[in-house]
C-alpha cells in the first residue's frame, strides 16, 4: 500500500513540477540553453525529494573548464541523480532518443545521442561533444558504455573520451574527472550484493516494471564521489587517462558497497 502511494505521488508530482517548471525552461532555454540546466536541476531534485532519494556527496566538481565527467552507470536513476546534483548534460545513446517520454526527457536536458556502432558518427558526436564542452557545458560520460549490475565497474571505454581532446586549443589541457556512484542503503538498512543488482537496470530488463519496482521501494542511499581529475592535452593518451578514471572509479565502488568508504560528505 505504501509503495503504491509512493509511486502514484512521484508520478504525480513530476508531472506537475514538470507542467510547472516548462514555460520557464523554455524561456531560459531561448535565452541560454546552458542557463536551462539549472532548472533541470530543480526537476530532477524535486523527484529525489518525493521519492526519498537521498544523495551524499563526496569531494567537488573541477571549476575548471572545459570538463568532462566520467561516471559508472548502474541505472537509469544516475540521470536523476546526477542532473538533481549538478547542471549536466549527456552523451547518451542513439536510443534513448527514440523512447516514448524518456526520449523527450533526454532532449530537455540537452542530451547529446550517439550511435557507437557507426564510426563516423562517433567522430561527429565526438565533435558536437567538443564544441559543448569548449563552451563551458559540464557534460557526463557513462564510460563504461552500459549500464551494470552495481557490484562491479566495467572497463572504461576511450573512443568518446577523444571529445576532450577536441575541446582545447594549443597547450591547454582538459579535464576528466572520475565520478563514483553507489547505492549502499535501502530505508536505512545496507544494501548487499543481491540486493544491489535488483537496483541496478542492466541487460534485458524492462524498463516499466524497474521503474515501477523503483519508485515504488523509495528511501535509497546513493552516494557521489568525485575524484582528482586527469588533465588530458591535445596530444594525451586517451586510452591511458580513461583506463585511469575508470581504475579509480572501480576501487571507490568497491570501497562504498563494502562500506570501507572513509572521505567525508562534502554536502
Amino acid at each position: 500500500m505504501i509503495g503504491t502511494l509512493r509511486f502514484v505521488l512521484t508520478v504525480v508530482a513530476a508531472a506537475v513540477s514538470l507542467a510547472a517548471l516548462l514555460p520557464v525552461y523554455g524561456i531560459v532555454r531561448a535565452i541560454n540553453g546552458r542557463a536551462a540546466m539549472r532548472v533541470a536541476r530543480l526537476w530532477h531534485a524535486t523527484i529525489l525529494s518525493v521519492m526519498g532519494v537521498r544523495v551524499i556527496v563526496h569531494g567537488n566538481v573541477s571549476s575548471q573548464r572545459p570538463l568532462l565527467l566520467l561516471a559508472n552507470h548502474i541505472s537509469w536513476l544516475d540521470i536523476i541523480v546526477l542532473a538533481g546534483t549538478l547542471p549536466v548534460s549527456f552523451i547518451a545513446k542513439k536510443e534513448v532518443g527514440t523512447w516514448p517520454v524518456f526520449g523527450w526527457l533526454a532532449r530537455l536536458q540537452r542530451s547529446i545521442f550517439v550511435d557507437r556502432e557507426r564510426r563516423q558518427q562517433t567522430v561527429a558526436a565526438s565533435d558536437h561533444v567538443a564544441c559543448r564542452m569548449a563552451d563551458g557545458e559540464i557534460i557526463v560520460l557513462f564510460a563504461e558504455g552500459t549500464s551494470s549490475d552495481g557490484n562491479r565497474v566495467l572497463p572504461f571505454r576511450s573512443a568518446l573520451v577523444g571529445a576532450a581532446q577536441r575541446a582545447v586549443d594549443g597547450d591547454q589541457a582538459a579535464l576528466l574527472q572520475p565520478v563514483a556512484i553507489a547505492y549502499t542503503r535501502l530505508h536505512g538498512l545496507p544494501i548487499g550484493r543481491r540486493q544491489r543488482a535488483r537496483i541496478g537496470w542492466y541487460g534485458d530488463m524492462d524498463l516499466l516494471p524497474h521503474l515501477h519496482r523503483i519508485l515504488s521501494d523509495g528511501g535509497l542511499d546513493v552516494h557521489l564521489v568525485f575524484a582528482e581529475p586527469i588533465g588530458l592535452g591535445r596530444d594525451g593518451d586517451r586510452k591511458a587517462a580513461a583506463k585511469a578514471a575508470g581504475d579509480q572509479v572501480a576501487q571507490l565502488v568497491s570501497q562504498l558497497n563494502s562500506g570501507q568508504f572513509t572521505g567525508p560528505a562534502s554536502r
